[in-house]
């Protein structure tokens, strides 16, 4: 079926799981917080996967409903001790010992940047390297600025983490709370001080020290001061005529369109349009930050060569990708009702269709065969691993190099994103190999990115009630607030339908963190045209009332 429009797609978590813990190991222990210093209570946090701190704390919602700021106002506090030392929000959960306690709490001002690299895999303590820095600055530092904001100065330490072989520099900038450009720093030993560490040289021997950033001599120019100032002069003109010329077009484009102007008055109560372009602004940036980037395509395609074409033979098409060495990962909805006890019925062949991107005549891929024993088949989590038989044929006939199993994608798993990019790379309809960029839609969103599919159809109730049953026939209300599935899933939307199901999902660092596995579909084609402006329907009312 040919879909028109967006689609409404999800990816299970637990598809992954039990891959991360075959990567990382099991992974159980427990801590707790604190939401106030003066608050005698602590709660007990269950870790069970690999995370932040601040993505375990928030696991438990009633927990989560007692952080009243942003991310980014947030202190969180490692001991009990009088204000000892902080770990930045993204400090990985397996550096927290058993018992230990965090004191959570909230300022007005921001502490950290937002880090992309926030949502990276989280290792076992031991591939962390774990140090402290002084609030106090060193030589050269005492009087500079060296954080983002000051109200870490009233605490003692900052404890920093880096995975060995990151350099100090990185380790600093990735943590958010120092300021952008400390410059050609070092770090002074605190307990000997004539021990200093360049910022060039990896975090591998600074683990549990105490250490002071120190800067070099300030050689800064007066004539350079005077080149920022003029800069700055110079920058506010220029803002305040394009301002002026942004106005004039405006007023322009109103007495052009005087009714466009009154239809938008008329959708957009009060400032609600300004707050939705906003929001429209931010998924997109969001998205052409993350895959406009060569390096990160780059990064996607070459990944993107594990993923792989399904050919269940008389049946249906999917997609899965390599799993590591030989196995390959999909969902087991594409082999419904062609199961015999964890085997595929004997009239049943699979292949994988490899390298499957190029169209004729230029199509050069080459294709594995299926063995017909499953090695792992859920239909509730709705995915299957499938082994490949080694030997792999091209199908050009005069390509006899022997043919290997791309690598696997298994050293590349992250933890579940809530929000931020998604890129899902796949066969829709069995087609080329394809790439579609996203946002992921937060489980508060779900309905209104609903409502906002839906818009175009909202004017005719003999268009849009049809399209609402089909939707409420497919169990869309399990996904929303409050429904059995809410937490389970992620959503985002897409047009990689039919035959995209088993396609890796990443985020925008890379790492596959979900399976390509269920939709929402619906095709205008099948219902009544328009016959009418009609009445304007609140979909809230048909999505969630029986």
């Amino acid at each position: 079926m040919h879909r028109i429009g967006s689609i409404f797609i999800r990816t299970r978590a637990s598809n992954l799981c039990f891959a991360a813990d075959f990567l990382q190991g099991e992974h159980s222990h427990h801590f707790t917080v604190k939401f106030s210093r003066h608050d005698p209570k602590e709660y007990t946090v269950n870790c069970h996967q690999p995370c932040t701190v601040l993505e375990a704390i928030k696991s438990t919602e009633k927990y989560k409903e007692k952080i009243k700021c942003a991310d980014a106002n947030i202190i969180i506090q490692w001991g009990k001790e009088d204000k000892e030392s902080i770990v930045p929000t993204h400090f990985p959960c397996s550096c927290i010992s058993d018992d230990e306690c965090l004191i959570i709490s909230c300022k007005k001002e921001t502490i950290e940047e937002a880090q992309e690299q926030q949502n990276k895999i989280i290792y076992p303590r031991d591939r962390y390297i774990v140090f402290f820095i002084d609030t106090i600055g060193g030589v050269n530092a005492k009087s500079k600025e060296l954080f983002r904001s000051s109200v870490v100065k009233q605490y003692k330490t900052l404890c920093v983490y880096g995975e060995k072989g990151m350099t100090v520099e990185a380790a600093l900038k990735r943590d958010g709370r120092f300021i952008d450009d400390l410059g050609k720093f070092s770090l002074s030993d605190n307990e000997n001080p004539n021990i200093l560490t360049d910022c060039t040289v990896t975090v591998d021997n600074l683990d549990q020290k105490l250490l002071k950033i120190c800067l070099p001599l300030n050689k800064r120019k007066s004539d350079e001061k005077q080149q920022e100032k003029e800069g700055a002069s110079n920058n506010l003109q220029n803002e305040h005529e394009t301002s002026d010329n942004i106005d004039e077009i405006y007023e322009i484009l109103r007495q052009q369109f005087p009714d466009l102007k009154k239809w938008m008055e008329e959708r957009f109560s009060g400032n609600s349009y300004e707050e939705e372009l906003t929001l429209r602004k931010e998924d997109f940036g969001k998205i052409q930050q993350s895959f406009s980037e060569v390096h990160r395509v780059r990064n996607l395609l070459k990944l993107g060569e594990s993923v792989c074409k399904l050919i269940v033979k008389d049946v249906c098409q999917g997609t899965g990708f390599v799993l590591f060495d030989n196995f390959i990962l999909t969902n087991a909805h594409l082999f419904e009702n062609h199961i015999d006890v964890k085997k595929l019925q004997l009239d049943v062949d699979v292949w994988a269709l490899f390298n499957y991107d190029d169209p004729e005549p230029d199509t050069n891929f080459y294709r594995f065969s299926c063995e017909k024993t499953l090695i792992d088949f859920d239909v509730e989590l709705d995915y299957a691993i499938l082994k490949l038989n080694p030997e792999g044929r091209s199908n050009k006939r005069r390509n006899t190099k022997k043919i290997k199993v791309p690598p696997g994608l298994l050293k590349k798993f992250g933890p579940l994103p809530l929000n931020g990019e998604a890129c899902i790379i796949g066969h829709p309809e069995g087609r080329l190999k394809e790439m579609d960029s996203t946002c992921i839609i937060e489980k508060e969103r779900r309905l209104k990115a609903i409502n906002d599919n839906l818009q175009p159809y909202t004017d005719s109730k003999f268009i849009i009630q049809p399209i609402i049953q089909v939707l409420k026939a497919q169990s869309i209300e399990n996904i929303m607030m409050g429904g059995r599935d809410a937490e389970k899933v992620v959503t985002y939307n897409t047009f990689m339908y039919h035959g995209s199901s088993g396609s890796p999902v990443f985020d925008a660092l890379g790492r596959v963190v979900g399976l390509h596995s269920a939709g929402f579909t619906y095709d205008t084609r099948i219902f009544p045209p328009n016959l009418g402006s009609g009445q304007s329907l609140e979909l809230e009312g048909y999505m969630l009332s029986e």
